[in-house]
């Protein structure tokens, strides 16, 4: 029987684990997405136990408790931080084959030592070994915790309006590590949703640009962009539910952005047309300045109102969500192509059954001017497991070059998630040593790392002209 989270835990054969632990286990993290805070970075805040570090704004951990019975009062709720740790110590043995059972074992491996497993009865002994350490230790600070995992550049997300004040501080203070604004600017485009006409005002101020017009909000974000690119920004991040194109002429989309500001209703034709609008301008920005875009879509977001109501977005409730973005995704890439402004692209959609349309989508649109220029984004969210990694894995490599791929990201708040990067280089290593060992692709193993190699680190390297 193979022991739990060994040495060689998830590299079945030979290949696999010389790939991991000669190629894939030294190379730097380019963690190009996540949603770290950098004011923490740059405070290089410390933790007074593991509840603070693990359970603040992990909706994974969240859904865990909640499908286990566990009492909002202990997860967002205000139950004392060890009670907490000790409902979700009770309720992560029950979660076999998810890998959150995965990442918190190799978390408190990588960063506390710990060898055993947690449970309701090891949960006092982990809550002691954790506090020790996060008291003791210098480097389980915020900095160090990123210096120390390897990381080579931090890919924050932030709203277009933000002064970057904290990118700005973390480079004068010279922190070895590059952590990069990444620009979302969803709220511009969401014109039928709440605080919208708030949001404008926002815009307008943060770029001195007086909004009246739709042309004024292009503008605007036009001039965010060109800040965020002076202060290191090298990707934008759209979410969307879906993905839209519906062309619309200048008077339709300034007429539905003029029924925006005054509350009136908003078809859906007038919805879609303001924000392909917008999203074809930020697409061609991007191109500009040779940003990656990055679009997220097919994610139903907050179907159970009761508690949006009470406890608000991104708090653990979210879903994976049928859409039919097929046609309008390759009209909009079509449409940035036709003016040779389709800038470097990465796909991701919440519901793995677009993989391989996703997949053949690419060799559609690539070009000389970078290999790999689109990109089917690491699996996501939901699927970020180790089927769903296989999953889309191997549809790249069945329908495109894997070889080229960016590579993964860890999507998190957590300041521990660095630990999903070597996850899925195991997982990666396997699959690869697993088609050599089958006589599916040479056994020249230093090409084979070389691939690793620039999986894991180099593609994304390239791409994000780090």
């Amino acid at each position: 029987m193979t022991p739990f989270l060994s040495n060689d835990f998830l590299l079945m054969n030979e290949t696999a684990k010389t790939l991991y632990h000669d190629y894939a286990a030294k190379m730097p993290i380019i963690d190009y997405h996540c949603h770290i805070d950098p004011k923490e970075i740059y405070e290089d805040r410390r933790f007074e136990n593991i509840a603070q570090l693990w359970l603040g704004g992990d909706h994974y951990k969240w859904r865990i408790m909640r499908s286990n019975g566990v009492a909002e009062e202990y997860i967002t709720g205000s139950a004392p931080d060890r009670e907490k740790f000790q409902k979700f110590a009770e309720a992560l043995p029950r979660a076999i084959g998810n890998p959150m059972y995965h990442w918190c074992h190799l978390e408190l491996k990588n960063y506390f030592g710990y060898e055993g497993v947690l449970n309701a009865e090891t949960a006092q002994q982990v809550w002691d070994l954790a506090e020790k350490r996060l008291a003791e230790d210098p480097k389980m600070s915020a900095r160090g915790l990123i210096t120390g995992s390897n990381v080579m550049m931090v890919g924050t997300t932030d709203d277009p309006c933000s002064d970057l004040k904290y990118h700005k501080l973390l480079k004068e203070d010279g922190f070895e590590v590059a952590v990069c604004p990444s620009f979302r600017p969803d709220p511009a485009l969401n014109l039928h949703k709440a605080g919208f006409n708030a949001y404008i005002e926002k815009l307008s101020a943060a770029s001195g640009i007086k909004i009246e017009s739709a042309k004024d909000v292009c503008k605007a974000l036009s001039q965010r962009i060109d800040f965020f690119h002076e202060n290191g920004c090298r990707a934008a991040d759209h979410g969307l539910d879906y993905v839209m194109y519906q062309p619309a002429t200048d008077e339709e989309i300034e007429a539905a952005f003029q029924k925006a500001l005054k509350g009136e209703a908003l078809t859906k034709q007038e919805i879609e047309g303001y924000q392909t609008a917008l999203l074809l301008h930020c697409g061609r920005e991007y191109a500009r300045l040779d940003w990656a875009m990055q679009l997220h879509f097919s994610c139903m977001r907050n179907p159970n109102s009761r508690r949006f109501a009470t406890l608000g977005p991104d708090t653990g409730f979210d879903c994976m969500a049928v859409t039919d973005s097929c046609a309008a995704l390759y009209s909009l890439m079509d449409a940035w192509e036709k003016e040779e402004k389709l800038p470097k692209t990465i796909l991701y959609s919440l519901n793995p059954a677009d993989d391989q349309w996703l997949d053949t989508l690419l060799g559609a649109f690539q070009s000389s001017q970078i290999p790999g220029k689109i990109q089917h984004g690491s699996a996501w969210w939901f699927n970020d497991n180790k089927v769903g990694m296989i999953n889309q894995l191997t549809s790249l490599a069945n329908l495109g070059i894997l070889g080229n791929f960016v590579g993964m990201l860890t999507d998190s708040r957590s300041l521990l998630s660095y630990a999903r990067h070597e996850y899925f280089r195991r997982i990666l290593c396997n699959l690869l040593g697993t088609w050599v060992e089958n006589g599916e692709y040479p056994a020249d193993i230093p090409f084979v790392g070389s691939l690793v190699e620039d999986i894991c680190t180099n593609n994304a390297k390239r791409y994000f002209n780090l």
